[in-house]
C-alpha cells in the first residue's frame, strides 16, 4: 500500500483502528475530526469472545486494554421504594473485557499519532469522486485529493450523508433514546424502571444513563441545553429518585441524548469511498459496535493489502455483511425500558433463571465469533 493515501473521517474508535493497520502496511493516512480535541471519558464499551481479543493481540494493544479495563458492574434492579428485584450480571452488560471510550480512543491514538497525520476541529464538506482519486473539500483546511476516503464517522455519518444520500435512507429510528450524563447524584449500580423510561446510576454506560420510549424527536444534536430539556419533559412525574436526579441535570457539563437507532446498508462501498463502523452497521446501544468496529477495520486495511480497492471493498463487504448480520436484529430500548409493566416483571423475571442467562451468553458469544478471521501478511 506503499503510496496510497487515505482519508479517514472520526477518530474515535473505528477510525485510528483501521489508520493503526493501514499506516503499518505502508499507507499515508490522513484522520479528521470534527471535534476540537481528542474525546476523552464517555460510556463503556465492551469485547466479547476469542475473535475479538484475537484481532486486540494482532493489532498490539490487547495489554494496554487489559490494563485499563474497568471490570463489569452488576445492576440491581430496584422498585419505586429502592428495594432490589433482579440482579442484571456485569458479564452481560461488559462482556470479556470493558474499558471506556475515551480510554480505548487514547490508546489508539498514541499508537498512531506519530505515523499518520491528525486534524481536529474540522470537517468534510465535499467528496468529488474521480478516476484519479476523492477531491475532497473542508470547512477549515485547503481543498486535497485522497486514492481513498473512508467514512468511520458514526451512525450520523457525514461521509455517508455526502457519498450515499440523507440520512433517512439508511438509519432507520428504533423508538428509544437514550442519554448520559455524569450528575452529581449518589447511587452505584442501581437501575429503576417504569413503563416506556428506565434511569440508571453508577452503571458501566455512564454514572447517569437514562433510556425512554418517543416516537422520532426534532432537536439540534449539538444544543445540550435544548436535550437536556427533552430528558427533563420525558421523565417528569417520575418515582423513585427520578426527581432528584432530574434537579441535577442543567448542571451537567457533559450531557449528551442520541437516539436509538439501527443502519441498514446492503453495500459500505461507493466508487472510493468506503463505510466502517457503526457508520456502516451501527446499532446504537447494540452491545456489538466496538467489537464490529475493530474487526472491520482489521478486514478492510487486510483486504486492501491484498489488491486494488474496487476488489478489496468488495471482499470486505461480504465479510463484514455476514457477520454484522446481528445489529439487524437487536433494539435495546425494549430491553432496558420496556413499556408495559409486564414486560418489565418478564425481564427481570429472566435474569433471576440461572439457565436462561446462560442461554442468553451463549449466543453473545455466538454473534461475536460469527467469522472466520482471514490472515493478512504485511
Amino acid at each position: 500500500m506503499k503510496n496510497t493515501t487515505v482519508l479517514i473521517s472520526g477518530a474515535s474508535i473505528a477510525g485510528p483502528a483501521l489508520a493503526l493497520w493501514l499506516a503499518r502496511y505502508g499507507a499515508t493516512v490522513t484522520v479528521v475530526e470534527k471535534a476540537p480535541t481528542l474525546r476523552t471519558g464517555g460510556q463503556a464499551v465492551d469485547f466479547k469472545g476469542a475473535t475479538h481479543r484475537t484481532v486486540l493481540a494482532k493489532m498490539g494493544i490487547l495489554d494496554d486494554v487489559l490494563a485499563r479495563q474497568t471490570g463489569g458492574t452488576d445492576q440491581t434492579v430496584v422498585d419505586a421504594d429502592g428495594q432490589p428485584l433482579a440482579t442484571i450480571p456485569g458479564e452481560f452488560t461488559g462482556g470479556d473485557i470493558e474499558i471506556r471510550r475515551g480510554d480505548l480512543a487514547a490508546i489508539l491514538y498514541e499508537r498512531t499519532r506519530n505515523s499518520c497525520e491528525y486534524v481536529f476541529g474540522d470537517s468534510i464538506t465535499s467528496l468529488t469522486d474521480t478516476p484519479g482519486g476523492v477531491h475532497v473539500t473542508f470547512e477549515r483546511s485547503a481543498p486535497r485529493t485522497f486514492d481513498l476516503v473512508v467514512g468511520a464517522d458514526g451512525i450520523h455519518s457525514n461521509v455517508r450523508r455526502l457519498a450515499f444520500g440523507p440520512e433517512h435512507d439508511y438509519v432507520k429510528h428504533l423508538g428509544y433514546y437514550y442519554a448520559l450524563g455524569n450528575l452529581d447524584v449518589a447511587g452505584e449500580g442501581l437501575m429503576y424502571n417504569e413503563p416506556g423510561r428506565m434511569v440508571a446510576l453508577g452503571g458501566p454506560k455512564a454514572q447517569s444513563f437514562f433510556v425512554f420510549a418517543a416516537d422520532e424527536l426534532s432537536y439540534d444534536r449539538y444544543d445540550a441545553e435544548q436535550q437536556k430539556k427533552l430528558v427533563l419533559d420525558a421523565y417528569r412525574g417520575g418515582a423513585w429518585r427520578v426527581p432528584e436526579i432530574l434537579t441535577k441535570i442543567p448542571a451537567s457539563p457533559d450531557f449528551f441524548l442520541d437516539s436509538i437507532s439501527r443502519v441498514d446498508m446492503d453495500d459500505y462501498t461507493k466508487g472510493r469511498v468506503v463505510l466502517l463502523g457503526d457508520a456502516a452497521y451501527g446499532n446504537t446501544l447494540g452491545g456489538f459496535g466496538t467489537g464490529l468496529a475493530t474487526v472491520g477495520a482489521y478486514v478492510l486495511a487486510g483486504e486492501l493489502l491484498r489488491g486494488g480497492h474496487e476488489a478489496a471493498f468488495r471482499r470486505y463487504t461480504e465479510l463484514m455483511r455476514g457477520y454484522a448480520k446481528v445489529t439487524k436484529k437487536g433494539n435495546a430500548g425494549p430491553f432496558l425500558a420496556p413499556r408495559k409493566t409486564r414486560g418489565i416483571r418478564m425481564r427481570n423475571w429472566m435474569f433471576n433463571r440461572s439457565l436462561l442467562f446462560g442461554a442468553m451468553m451463549k449466543m453473545t458469544d455466538k454473534f461475536a465469533t460469527d467469522i472466520k478471521l482471514p490472515e493478512y501478511t504485511g
